[in-house]
């Protein structure tokens, strides 16, 4: 039997190397636009009905032309974001660093990504009551935060919606 024969009889071949590197790079690549997708939530005409018989909708709790503001603790970050300009304050640098960041709206929180400092950013809010852990502040949103590896959990509010704490006694 020669090697043609031998070939001929496997029934499994291997796509060359180079190829499967590239599928798997598509599948990583497309991977983040299939979840943007499916957190679509525009609201149209045209669009599926939802849980309940209700269509999908924007988040609307905080407006675009709101500022929003963010704690957190171990170790203590914050910011604002107002529009498309972020801020980010720790205490090595309480003035800030600033980046212009995009805003997405999806059905049950908002989304803010750029480039802070040379490293990715991402911001998540949702609608969750929030505490810092270092005092009575009640806050109505919780924000999780991504810089590059780093992942930190934190609270957020606006002048529309603030922060409340007890009463003096």
């Amino acid at each position: 039997m020669n090697n043609r024969e031998k070939a001929g009889s496997l029934s499994l071949q291997r796509p060359p190397p180079s190829r499967i590197g590239m599928e798997s790079m598509r599948l990583l690549l497309a991977s983040p636009l299939l979840l943007l997708a499916a957190c679509n939530g525009h609201g149209g005409a045209d669009d599926p009905i939802g849980v309940g018989g209700k269509k999908p909708h924007n988040y609307a709790g905080v407006g675009a032309g709101d500022t929003l503001r963010f704690t957190g603790t171990e170790p203590f970050w914050g910011g604002s974001v107002s529009g498309t300009a972020l801020t980010y304050t720790t205490p090595e640098k309480p003035g800030g660093i600033t980046a212009q960041v995009s805003r997405f709206s999806g059905n049950n929180g908002l989304a803010f990504s750029g480039t802070l400092d040379g490293a990715a950013f991402d911001m998540a809010v949702t609608e969750a009551a929030c505490s810092d852990g270092m005092s009575d502040r009640s806050y109505p949103l919780t924000v999780s935060l991504q810089i590059g590896a780093d992942k930190r959990v934190g609270c957020a509010w606006t002048d529309k919606r603030p922060f409340t704490e007890p009463k003096a006694p």
